[in-house]
């Protein structure tokens, strides 16, 4: 999940700091998420994150698609 975040992000030409303000998810939450140090966000950030991205839930969050 944390490398398909950076996908996505890194395809849309935002940063970081970009993606946590379009969620109104803090950019350390971001951080951690992304590095793999927070491996249980929440449905609730994932979803913000996914609305941000302009992706599904199921597609940020399902297995094996890279």
């Amino acid at each position: 999940m944390a490398r398909k975040i950076k996908k996505y992000r890194k395809g849309l030409k935002i940063s970081q700091d970009r993606l946590s303000k379009l969620s109104n998810v803090t950019y350390n939450t971001i951080i951690k998420i992304e590095s793999g140090r927070n491996k249980n966000p929440t449905i609730k950030t994932l979803m913000k994150i996914a609305v941000a991205l302009g992706v599904s839930l199921d597609r940020l969050v399902k297995e094996g698609d890279k």
